[in-house]
């Protein structure tokens, strides 16, 4: 019997993350999911078992720490049929970089580069081994939208991007069928915005994507191996004419932006 394919899902206790792994449970994938809240990952584990029959691991881990990194890693080594990896989980830090906390931003910076720096390499020798398996990684479309105020969290997603572009041509250059996928994002209704305590009337309603809608704009652009998805055309527009605009420009909606939603502080 040939067994099921395998998604590691990492910051899937909500949000994107807990998406990803609806969508994949409904076709036909196992799962693995993992995140620091121990007790959301039960609950969602047992969910996707009910619903789709899916045998779902999870593992309560934290990716900011070396520990927690490690405990990822040696699961990708033990899963030879891993199909998927999701580099989901992250967090952002509004305001200024120099009154950031250092440790602060010492810890988003392991969680979404050094994490899926170490979890990319571990899965992607199997996979090219195998020549098959996807690799998505969620950055953001703020990786080409500058914001004043979103210094740290920009930075890290903007190397993201570069890091599986990077990839993506090196597999192709391979001739290999593994893909990888940069996915980013705009404003998407999750917990993220709660937790960083914004103000989400700050941003106009037109500009909320649904979270359903990302995953399923990333899953169906991964059939046919794209490597860049910007859901919705709003933002892809806005991502094309910002990409036009002259640096001194840019660099004014840049603060401009930052002070309407007050992360320019």
């Amino acid at each position: 019997m040939t067994p099921r394919p395998v998604a590691l899902i990492t910051g899937a206790s909500a949000g994107l993350g807990a998406e990803f792994a609806r969508a994949l449970a409904a076709r036909g994938a196992d799962l693995i999911l993992t995140a620091r809240r121990e007790a959301r990952l039960a609950a969602l584990a047992k969910q996707l078992e009910a619903e789709h029959g899916a045998h779902t691991e999870y593992l309560a881990a934290d990716l900011a720490t070396d520990e927690g990194v490690a405990q990822v890693t040696a699961k990708l080594a033990a899963t030879p049929n891993l199909h998927w990896l999701i580099n989901n989980a992250g967090f952002g830090i509004p305001g200024r970089f120099a009154r950031a906390s250092i440790k602060d931003l010492d810890r988003m910076h392991r969680l979404q580069v050094l994490a899926p720096l170490h979890l990319t390499h571990a899965a992607l020798g199997g996979m090219i081994a195998r020549d098959a398996g996807s690799i998505i990684n969620v950055a953001s479309v703020v990786s080409f939208l500058l914001v004043s105020g979103s210094v740290g969290y920009a930075s890290a997603k903007s190397w993201l991007h570069v890091f599986s572009e990077g990839i993506y041509v090196e597999l192709k250059s391979s001739r290999s069928k593994v893909r990888i996928q940069s996915l980013c994002p705009g404003y998407t209704m999750t917990e993220f915005h709660d937790v960083i305590g914004m103000d989400r009337a700050l941003i106009p309603k037109f500009l909320w994507l649904d979270a359903r809608f990302v995953v399923s704009e990333s899953l169906r652009a991964l059939e046919r191996s794209q490597l860049l998805v910007i859901p919705s055309w709003k933002y892809r527009l806005m991502v094309g004419m910002a990409r036009r605009l002259p640096q001194r420009l840019r660099h004014a909606v840049a603060v401009r932006a930052g002070r309407r939603m007050r992360r320019d502080s």
